[in-house]
């Protein structure tokens, strides 16, 4: 088969050709520029803006943890502000559509086009789990029924496909039942797809029923596959190095990682960059910009993050870029935690400068500020422009209130600014476990 075209244009404003080189700071600014922290958020959010904003992201990460937005949310409206989280639902839940969940970063969506160039991940996933010692190959007439149940029935959600399975005791795999886990692992291995949420329950088809035949027929050979990857990778980065561009699809094939960037730096895709301070005992890491990037002469953004944003979601390069050492607290003892629950950087100009531990208390229509913390380098404006940051992601959320404890550094300026807001305790509040396959 011939491999994808790749999805390039032209830039006039590329840094790829005129800068060997880059500060951090500069190095930030195309990273931020990448994903689209550098342009203006639109006064009305529309079906276009949320399709351009994950067309920059390429894949969306879904996560389960609702204790202020589920963070598959999280990216649109850090990038475009308020928007109708229904509008979003249509194009995601409500499928077959233009999106489809897949195991990409992790678990996540990805364009319906996309499906094939997964295939070698699918075929690796069976080759990992369906082993002949294996539990798939153990349960094989239990999987081969729930095969049966789907091509008959259509699309299903587990609890409505019975099983005498479903009686019996439970499992260590997250404790689901050889219905759920059949299904999981089908779907792993390419041979079901998500045909929609209800609520966050998933519904399970047939791949067939769900992807086009014309997806289904061309599935992408590996090398040429890993070399898309990698260069949609490197365009939503804007600049990385091979850890950064392996870590967005979290393909552990460091060698082939590294042929893919040599192919794509012969096209002129890639062209080897140095960052100030990326690199260790006075040498500099490999690192590669983007043909098309653009390195804003400012950007002066202002968004809370989620955990699992493409900005943060790989700690180690959240380290090269802001100096934010960051871990999701949520597996932490609550004894133990240092800055909250489910704390969520925050952006103010071109670095992250804060932290805050967020919860939607629906029951008082109350947004909770569990915590805030500041990080190292704080604009005089932070404390105003994360006060209206909050405001912005109450009325998002429908909450009518806001209320502001007093853990943490930040927690003090911050309720200065926001006059109308309530105070309460600094005892965290504990929130319910994450339900992804792996962090």
């Amino acid at each position: 088969m011939v491999a994808p075209r790749l999805r390039v244009s032209v830039g006039t404003r590329s840094v790829a050709r005129v800068k060997p080189s880059l500060s951090r700071a500069e190095a930030r600014r195309i990273a931020l520029a990448a994903q689209g922290f550098s342009l203006p958020q639109p006064q009305r959010v529309n079906a276009r803006n949320l399709h351009a904003t994950f067309g920059r992201m390429a894949t969306l990460q879904i996560d389960s943890v609702n204790v202020f937005a589920r963070s598959h949310y999280m990216p649109f409206f850090s990038r475009l502000g308020e928007y109708e989280v229904a509008t979003l639902d249509d194009h995601l839940f409500r499928g077959p559509g233009r999106y489809v969940e897949y195991w990409a970063h992790v678990a996540s969506f990805v364009p319906m086009e996309d499906w094939g160039l997964f295939d070698f991940r699918m075929q690796e996933l069976r080759a990992k789990y369906g082993a002949v010692d294996g539990w798939f190959h153990a349960h094989a007439a239990t999987v081969d029924w729930v095969r049966r149940e789907l091509r008959d029935r259509g699309p299903l959600r587990p609890a409505e496909i019975e099983h005498d399975s479903r009686t019996a005791p439970r499992g260590p795999w997250w404790d689901w039942d050889a219905v759920k886990r059949s299904l999981e692992y089908l779907w792993l291995f390419g041979e079901v797809a998500i045909a929609g949420r209800r609520g966050f329950e998933r519904t399970y088809a047939l791949a067939e029923d769900v992807i086009p035949d014309s997806i289904l027929a061309e599935p992408v050979p590996r090398t040429d596959a890993i070399r898309e990857l990698v260069y949609r990778a490197a365009r939503a980065y804007g600049v990385a190095t091979a850890a950064d561009l392996a870590d967005y699809w979290r393909i552990r094939d460091r060698r082939a990682v590294l042929a893919a960037i040599a192919d794509l730096v012969d096209a002129g895709e890639l062209q080897p960059v140095s960052v100030d301070g990326w690199g260790s005992n006075g040498r500099s890491v490999p690192t590669w910009v983007h043909k098309d990037a653009r390195l804003p002469r400012r950007v002066d953004a202002a968004a809370l993050l989620t955990p699992f944003d493409p900005m943060v979601w790989f700690r180690d390069r959240a380290v090269r870029l802001f100096d934010f050492e960051y871990r999701i607290e949520i597996y932490t003892p609550a004894s133990a935690r240092v800055y909250g629950y489910y704390s969520l950087p925050v952006i103010i100009g071109d670095d992250v400068v804060a932290r805050v531990d967020l919860k939607a208390d629906r029951a008082t229509s109350t947004l909770l500020v569990q915590s805030a913390w500041w990080e190292s380098a704080v604009p005089e404006d932070a404390a105003a422009r994360l006060a209206a940051e909050i405001r912005r992601a109450a009325r998002w959320q429908g909450l009518e209130t806001i209320s502001v404890s007093s853990w943490g550094d930040a927690t003090g300026p911050l309720a200065a600014e926001l006059v109308e807001a309530q105070r309460h305790g600094s005892t965290p509040v504990l929130g319910a476990p994450a339900d992804n396959l792996e962090e």
